[in-house]
């Protein structure tokens, strides 16, 4: 397997988080519970990055997989070949 993510998708996912709660961000993009982890990631050298919500809020997880601030999303999707 590839240690190159795969583009779950193009636009990042937006999620009500709870304070103090630890989420578990899939950085490979082969996850069948986007955008979080859930094993798919063993073989491929990648791994999920934990995120701990410093309140209640809503924030956006990166979907395409290339933030350069993961797990958030930063807007690289809209630069990525269709």
């Amino acid at each position: 397997m590839s240690d190159a993510p795969i583009i779950a998708r193009k636009t990042p996912y937006r999620v009500d988080v709870a304070e103090g709660k630890s989420y578990f961000w899939c950085a490979c993009g082969r996850s069948q519970n986007q955008p979080f982890c859930d094993g798919s990631h063993k073989g491929t050298g990648l791994v999920p990055v934990k995120y701990t919500a410093e309140s209640d809020k809503k924030v956006f997880f990166c979907g395409c997989k290339h933030t350069g601030k993961a797990p958030l999303c930063d807007g690289t999707h809209s630069g990525l070949p269709d």
